[in-house]
């Protein structure tokens, strides 16, 4: 990546406003995310199934009080690349 390109996986809105709340807590679960961010069910699953795939978060399925109960947290990958991504950000910011 030069340092004028952003990772645009993490640049879509709604999967950096993910990686944004996941960066700032260390564990969260799907309806958190689905209520912070205002997204729907299937658009939310989607928006994780991405980031779990590049390696970015991993999601943990448990029973509580017998419901399902899906955990969401950054992986030390994810984190790194957040912190390239604002890195780079800056970068592009300040050279226009």
């Amino acid at each position: 990546m030069t340092s004028l390109e952003l990772n645009k996986l993490i640049h879509e809105p709604s999967r950096l406003k993910i990686i944004v709340q996941l960066y700032a807590v260390e564990r969260t679960d799907f309806l958190y995310l689905k209520r912070q961010l205002g997204l729907t069910w299937g658009n939310l699953s989607v928006h994780l199934s991405k980031l779990e795939k590049a390696g970015y978060i991993e999601i943990k399925k448990s029973i509580v009080n017998k419901k399902t109960h899906t955990s969401v947290h950054l992986t030390s990958s994810g984190r790194i690349t957040f912190e390239e991504y604002r890195k780079s950000l800056k970068r592009v910011l300040g050279e226009t």
